[in-house]
């Protein structure tokens, strides 16, 4: 009888191995994205995107290299989401050919900060409060910031997505001060 026991745990155990992981690994992929940008990417697809979506009109997507290395750049061009013609101006940082923080502005009333609150709630669940007008979500070393400012009717809405690790080597390019 033990012995049967034991088959049937050898049998089974890679089986709940393997749903184990894959649990972990959909908890990982429930990554922090916001319009079909995310952080930690590959500059080429980054770049494939936002110039797929670059509002019709509007200077081209460009990039500018640091003047120390090409290892640095900053990306910029305002775009159109077509699914539901919302814009946005679209700048990001690229370290060693890897997007390390991406952010999209746009300005507006209070129902673009609303909905904009909608949208991540739903896609990321509900946020932690990291400032006045400023929600968070992580995910390990990657996290989005929803902020907002205002004067009047007037606001100006920012959603900043970082990746940690990329923004950590930055470090290797700059020059220590004295």
């Amino acid at each position: 009888m033990p012995t049967s026991r034991l088959a049937l745990l050898l049998l089974f155990a890679p089986v709940a191995l393997t749903a184990q992981a894959s649990r972990l690994d959909s908890a990982r992929a429930a990554t922090i994205a916001y319009r079909g940008f995310a952080p930690g990417g590959s500059y080429r697809d980054f770049a494939e995107h936002a110039r797929a979506v670059t509002r019709q009109g509007a200077t081209p997507f460009a990039c500018n290299t640091s003047k120390k290395t090409a290892q640095l750049m900053e990306c910029g061009v305002l775009i159109r989401d077509p699914a539901d013609n919302a814009g946005f101006y679209l700048g990001a940082y690229v370290i060693e050919g890897r997007v390390a923080m991406i952010s999209l502005g746009d300005s507006g009333g209070t129902r673009l900060v609303e909905r904009m609150q909608r949208e991540l709630r739903t896609a990321l669940g509900p946020p932690h409060a990291a400032a006045r007008g400023t929600w968070q979500w992580k995910n390990g070393r990657r996290v989005l910031k929803l902020n907002w400012r205002g004067r009047g009717n007037a606001r100006w809405v920012f959603v900043q997505m970082e990746d940690g690790d990329l923004l950590a080597r930055i470090s290797h390019y700059t020059a220590t001060r004295r």
